[in-house]
């Protein structure tokens, strides 16, 4: 089953998104994160941390889970 992960604004970057959703301790790893490991925004494979996402966005990463973005 999907998590939620709520935020308070219109839009998170992946990067931020990492950090709220307990996948990696500091928003200073996003970058490494994303060269390690393969990430799936709404099924298309995802490496920018810039990329913006909104509610009902799903994010998929093998081998931690699948989280659904929720305002």
């Amino acid at each position: 089953m999907a998590k939620q992960v709520r935020i308070e604004t219109e839009y998170i970057t992946l990067g931020q998104f990492l950090k709220l959703a307990d996948v990696i301790q500091s928003g200073g790893m996003a970058k490494w994160f994303l060269g390690e490991y393969e990430i799936f925004v709404n099924n298309e494979s995802e490496n920018r941390r810039g990329r913006k996402l909104r509610e009902g966005d799903v994010v998929y990463i093998p081998d931690f889970g699948t989280y659904i973005v929720k305002n």
